[in-house]
């Protein structure tokens, strides 16, 4: 019996060294040599620091930046849990979103959906809009609005509310894309922030949007894909150019 098992054994041994040691090494080595910045995750560095990588999105949530697209992996551009939210153009729960209790019983988000991120594009963008109910009528007592009580409302079967742009929106602003990681927006959506940035940092949006051209990366071999920016490298040439006074 030992003698029908030795040559399967020492198979798997040579095969064990080869395929799970030697050529991951060998390739982990060449990547390192031929494109050392992609075998180790496209860091940017900005002053000696690591700030974030050209492949994986991240939240900007401030009005001096441009914002990502949404995001519904984990709990937002978590690369450990990378995936769309899967839901179709059907889907109450895309459209209206949806609420849970949490661990101390209170309500919380459980899911956004477009409606609600249409409301937020619109108000931090000075985007004219409908309402058939006013928004105000939604705000805590710092002025800001409850996500909450805007889904419930969404979600009431009786008088539901009816909330609409009056300009056009990009739909990567308020879409998830299907990996979650997204670090791309549309020249279109950054054009619409401009505005709102522009404000923030106390220059004119013209200024702000003469980097938008710069920061806009072409279709790939002049077809495959469409034209595309970075958030992070905006929000660091933004940085650079008009810095936040502190």
């Amino acid at each position: 019996m030992l003698k029908e098992l030795g040559p399967g054994l020492r198979l798997t041994i040579i095969f064990t060294v080869l395929t799970g040691l030697l050529y991951p090494a060998v390739m982990t080595g060449v990547s390192e040599l031929i494109f050392p910045k992609q075998a180790n995750g496209s860091l940017i560095t900005v002053n000696g620091k690591v700030v974030g990588s050209a492949l994986i999105g991240q939240p900007f949530a401030k009005p001096e930046y441009f914002h990502p697209r949404p995001s519904a992996a984990g709990n937002g551009y978590d690369a450990t849990a990378s995936g769309g939210s899967n839901l179709g153009p059907t889907s109450a729960k895309l459209l209206r979103g949806t609420i849970k209790m949490d661990d101390k019983k209170n309500e919380i988000v459980d899911f956004d959906g477009i409606n609600l991120r249409i409301v937020h594009y619109c108000v931090d963008n000075d985007i004219p809009y409908e309402s058939s109910v006013p928004l105000d009528q939604f705000k805590d007592s710092h002025g800001d609005l409850n996500d909450v009580k805007l889904i419930k409302a969404f979600n009431d079967d009786k008088a539901p509310l009816l909330f609409s742009a009056k300009a056009s929106i990009p739909p990567d602003a308020v879409t998830a894309s299907a990996s979650g990681l997204d670090p791309h927006i549309s020249p279109a959506n950054a054009e619409t922030q401009a505005s709102r940035v522009a404000k923030a940092r106390g220059v004119s949006a013209d200024q702000v949007k003469q980097l938008i051209p710069q920061s806009t990366d072409r279709a790939d071999l002049g077809f495959l894909g469409e034209p595309r920016i970075n958030v992070l490298m905006l929000n660091i040439a933004v940085d650079q150019k008009f810095p936040v006074s502190k």
